[in-house]
């Protein structure tokens, strides 16, 4: 019974730590997705 009390907050930090990494690649992947759109200009204007 004390080693479940011991694991199951081990266990739940690394639940959140995981969760705070996975956030953090998908927040960076939209923020370069809109940089490229931002840089691409208004739709029609390509190669002027």
């Amino acid at each position: 019974m004390a080693l479940i009390a011991v694991f199951i907050p081990l266990l739940m930090l690394g639940v959140v730590l995981a969760l705070g990494r996975y956030e953090e690649l998908l927040l960076q992947t939209k923020k370069a997705d809109r940089n490229e759109k931002a840089l691409a200009g208004p739709p029609g204007t390509a190669g002027t």
